[in-house]
Formats: C-alpha cells, structure tokens, sequence
C-alpha cells in the first residue's frame, strides 16, 4: 500500500514537473506528456503500468467530458450547430465504417466488428489537445468554437458506435436495422436522463442552504451521478453527462450567485481537470510496454504498419469529409450563403487539428480482458497498440506542426468579433450604468441620507469614467500596437510592486490577513485583464 502511494506521488510530481518544461519550451502539455511517458516507461526499473479497464473509464470520462460541456458557449454551440453535427456525427459515422473495412480486410482475423470496435474508439479528436496546441495562436474564434463543439458530441457519438460493436462482439450477433434504433433509443434517453438529473442538481443548488464547498462538491458529484444514473438503464451516460453540463453551465448565474462559490468552484475544476488530464496522457506513454508485451496476434513490426496505415486513413478522411461538409451546403442553401464563407485555409486547420487523445485511449483501456466464455478478447492488445499509434502520430506529428501550418496560413477574421478587451469594457460600462440607474431611480433619497451609498454612487461613476477611457483606448486607431504592449508593461509593472507591497503588508502584522488576501485577489483579476493567459 505505501510503496503504491509512492509511486502514485512521484508520478505527480513528475507530471507537474514536466507540465511546467513543456511551458518553458513552449510545446503544448499533452504532446510533451505522451513523448515524456514513452520515454520513462522504457527505463530500467519502471515498472509496467496496467490499468483497470473500468476504472479508468468511470473516474476519468465522466468529468472531463462534464467539465468541457460547462464551458462550451451554448450561443456558439447552437450558432455552428451545421458544421459541428456533420462532424460529430457524420464524419465519426464515415471514419468508424471505413477503418471497419479497411481492418477487416488488412489484418488477419479481424472480424467487422472488431474493425467497428477500433473504428469507435479512434474516431473522436480530443479537445484538450486541440485546444492546447491552439492557445496563444491566430485562430479565428469560429474554429476554435466548431472545435470545441465536435469534440463534446463526437465523444457521445463515437463511444456509442463502440457500445453496440462490443456488444455484438460479446454476443456473437449484430442487427443493423436494430441498431439504428437503438441508437436512437440509447441517445435520446440518455438526454433524458442528463436533464431530469440536471434539473434536481439545479433544484438543490438553487433552493437549499448550499454553502461554497458543498457547491463545489455537488458540482464534483454531479458528472459520476449522472452517467451511473444512465448507464444503470443502459443508455448513454456520455450523453447524460454532455446534456447535464450544458443544462447546469447555462442556469449557473442563476444558482451560483455567490462570487466566493464561483472562484471556489473555478479552484477546484481547474486542479481536477489538470490533474486527470495531465495523468491520462503520460498514462497513455507508460502503458506502451505492458502494451507491446501482449502482442501476441501480431508483431511490433506488423502492429505499427497497420497502426500508421490506419493513421494515414483517418487523416484523410477527416479532410475528404471537411471540404465537401464546409461547401456543398453553400450550393445547396441560399440561407447558408448568407454566413460568411470559411475560406480554404479555414478548413485545413480545422482538418489537421484532429488529434486524438483521453477519449480514445479511456475508451481502448475499457475493452474487457476476456468474453462472457472466459477465453480471452480476441485481438484487444493489438487494438489497444493500433489506438496507441493513431493517438501518437496525430497528437505528436500534427499537434507539433499545427502552430507552424497556422502561422503560414494568416487567416483573417471569418467573423465580426470585438476584441475581448472591448467586450470587457463595454459589458462593464453597461453593469456599471444599471447599478447607478438603479439607485438614482430608486434610491434618491437614501443617497443624500447614506454615506455609504453616496460614497458607493461616486466610487462606481468613477469605475464607469475609467472604463469609458480605457474603452476609447482600446479603439483608438492611432494607438499602435507598440503603444498597448508599453501600456500594458507599465500596468504589469505597478501590480508586481503593489504585490511586494502587499507582502510587506503582511508582515508587519497591522492588517488582517481575510483584507490581505481580498488585495490579492483583486491584483490578480486587475492582471488577468491585461495577461488573460497568465494562469
């Protein structure tokens, strides 16, 4: 038992450790983890890891699938509702057939279920990946949103095509016209169930004596609760979980009212989704050993040819389907043609971005080891080594060059977007002119009676007067972008010194620390405006 929990705190600090060197090389975490993980697993005294295939499929999907639903704009969501369904669904639909086939008809044995089985589980690109690779970069806004979207249902989509090719794998019987139904059945079911979980989540938040920490952890509980809740009728709890979190995320101003619980909250998703992010892909490096060792259908020669051959096709299919589904609807539609149009270049970033990543690897690792006879699952270490090379080649060879590709590209803005500082501004100049609205219709009298009011009054036409100025600053043509970079290192500047101050503060004692910490705090949302990257 101690010898394990030590193993498991080295693995941590190991994976912080190296987190923190792909920053300093500026490398995207997940791409770095996978090649760090390789490496550590093949030196000596690194024992095997093997992983529960339950395990690893309960306590890490339900979460990060919750937590990439809380924060998927549901405006953007329904605005690219098109292009994320035809790649969600159709082209997971196309990628899972066609690797099926082209399995079946490559390796040895494999049956066309099998050839589903793989096809399910390498068709979903990862957000995490992508997203990761994308931060800092020129994107426009549009790919980044139709990113986000494909990577929230697709997981939903592909892991029920793996559903119904393990079951007929462990059935030994498969129905297509039945399949279809159930489809249907199992997905919309499993909405079903993510809104009536979701609605008693809501109920509780919103009409019960929550405090902060009980908030966080009902938010913690919540994604386990309803993918259990589903799957204990066998539906989908992948979409029990992506309903619930859209459902919850977009009435959470109206349930999570307290500032303290939100930043509460926002502490504690932020360090869990790291933690099991950063541990499934260095996971998914030290499990290639134990991987490799139980090949035995096929030889590491043979399992990377069909790996890189499996790779090159779903890359291929993935920009075969992306061209057609970005402008053929463009034909076909007068409305469609009224969007802006994606371009060339849009589609290609779009095409390259998709790497594979937790899913795929959580959903290879939930393969059980043996069928309802006891003999063993035909052929699953050589899926689990194939998934390993696709997971590989797309996260790594693509993930390394995509910031390259982007950069050449230069794409232009597809859509009319202010930049985020003057949404900033501007949403708070509206909040600020409410809350003086509300007081002077309201309040007048108050006002010449309360000091507090009337100094509250001047404080907030002083934060409107400020805002309005930076406002006008941030849409000066005749600013440079030398200018606001400067302007931006002098405001930098003065929080570093407010924070030495603010340490010196605390030391002598004459402040409490509750006023201390607020300070801080303060400082460190005054600097995410001008360094919104900074955490």
């Amino acid at each position: 038992m101690h010898h394990n929990l030590l193993l498991i705190l080295a693995l941590l600090f190991s994976v912080f450790m190296m987190v923190m060197v792909a920053k300093k090389m500026k490398i995207a975490y997940p791409i770095f983890l996978v090649l760090a993980g390789l490496i550590i697993s093949f030196l000596p005294g690194i024992p095997e890891i093997e992983l529960d295939p339950e395990l690893v499929f309960l306590i890490f999907l339900p979460p990060l699938l919750y937590e990439a639903a809380w924060y998927t704009s549901w405006n953007d969501f329904w605005k690219w509702k098109r292009p994320i369904s035809l790649l969600a669904f159709g082209l997971v639909f196309a990628t899972s057939l066609i690797v099926a086939y082209l399995s079946k008809a490559m390796i040895p044995g494999f049956t066309l279920a099998l050839g589903f089985l793989l096809g399910g589980i390498i068709s979903p690109p990862d957000a995490v990946a992508a997203t990761s690779v994308l931060k800092g970069l020129p994107v426009p806004k549009r790919i980044v949103s139709i990113l986000e979207g494909e990577s929230l249902v697709n997981d939903a989509s592909s892991l029920i095509v793996f559903r119904f090719a393990l079951a007929a794998i462990l059935t030994g019987s498969f129905s297509m016209h039945e399949a279809v139904g159930q489809f249907f059945l199992v997905a919309g079911m499993g909405i079903v169930v993510g809104l009536i979980g979701a609605g008693i989540m809501y109920l509780i938040h919103r009409f019960l004596p929550t405090t902060s920490a009980i908030d966080a952890a009902l938010t913690i509980m919540t994604p386990y609760m309803l993918y259990l809740g589903a799957e204990q009728f066998h539906f989908s709890g992948v979409m029990a979980v992506v309903t619930g979190g859209l459902f919850i995320s977009y009435r959470s101003h109206e349930i999570f009212k307290n500032g303290n619980t939100r930043l509460n909250m926002l502490g504690v998703w932020t360090t869990v989704i790291f933690v099991m992010n950063a541990m499934v892909f260095i996971l998914i490096g030290l499990s290639l050993p134990s991987i490799i060792h139980g090949l035995e259908e096929a030889s590491l020669i043979e399992g990377i040819k069909y790996g890189v051959i499996i790779s090159i096709v779903a890359i291929a299919i993935r920009f075969l389907w992306i061209y057609p589904a970005a402008f053929v609807p463009r034909w076909l539609f007068k409305s469609v043609r009224r969007e802006q149009s994606p371009g060339w270049k849009g589609p290609i970033v779009i095409g390259w971005a998709g790497m594979r990543g937790v899913v795929s690897l959580a959903t290879a690792l939930s393969i059980p080891f043996t069928l309802p006879d006891g003999t063993a699952f035909p052929h699953r270490n050589l899926i689990l080594f194939i998934t390993f090379i696709v997971i590989f080649i797309t996260l790594v060879i693509q993930g390394l060059t995509l910031p390259f590709i982007v950069k050449k590209l230069k794409m232009p803005s597809m859509d009319v977007v202010l930049p985020q500082e003057q949404q900033e501004a501007q949403i708070q100049i509206r909040l600020n002119r409410l809350a003086l609205n509300h007081i002077n219709k309201n309040y007048s009298e108050v006002i010449q009676k309360s000091n507090l009011l009337k100094n509250y009054q001047t404080q907030i036409s002083i934060e409107t007067e400020n805002t309005e100025n930076q406002l006008d600053l941030l849409e000066c043509n005749n600013c440079t972008t030398q200018e606001i970079d400067k302007f931006s290192e002098i405001l930098k500047e003065i929080y570093d010194k407010q924070r030495l101050e603010i340490f010196q503060m605390r030391r002598e004692k004459y402040y409490d620390d509750e006023e201390i910490r607020k300070a801080e705090l303060q400082l460190d949302l005054n600097d995410l405006k001008i360094n919104p990257n900074f955490h």
